[in-house]
Formats: C-alpha cells, sequence, structure tokens
C-alpha cells in the first residue's frame, strides 16, 4: 500500500515549519525548506509506528487486524 501525506509549509523569517494535513500533532521547524520536509518524514514515520502500537495495547490481547482503504 502506498501511503500518501500533505505537508503543509511556511516561511517565517529564517524558520520553514511544517504539518502533516491529515496526521494531528505531526509538525516541525527547520531553517531549511528540505531539512524540513526530511524532518517532517521522520516525525510522520515515528508517529504512525507510535499510534500503531498504542492501538495494540489499547486491544489487549487477542484482536484482528483489517486493512481499511480510503
Amino acid at each position: 500500500m502506498n501511503n500518501k501525506y500533505t505537508a503543509i509549509l511556511k516561511n517565517d523569517g529564517d524558520w520553514w515549519i511544517g504539518w502533516i494535513e491529515e496526521v494531528p500533532g505531526v509538525n516541525c521547524q527547520e531553517r531549511t525548506r528540505e531539512e524540513l520536509l526530511q524532518t517532517l518524514e521522520v516525525t510522520l514515520q515515528e508517529a504512525l509506528e507510535y499510534n500503531k502500537r498504542d492501538a495494540i495495547l489499547a486491544a489487549e490481547g487477542k484482536y484482528q487486524e483489517e486493512l481499511i482503504m480510503v
């Protein structure tokens, strides 16, 4: 599955600020646009992995996984 996310980027003086539109809480700032995109990608991957572990722990024990395509 090829997941796509939208990065919202803004130049604010000496800083670039960015958010991932589809995932609340994934936001970063860097000195360059390129660094910001790299940091957003890493932060998004970490957030998705954390959310996955959190959901599995919340299921406690036996659970099923189903893919949902939107």
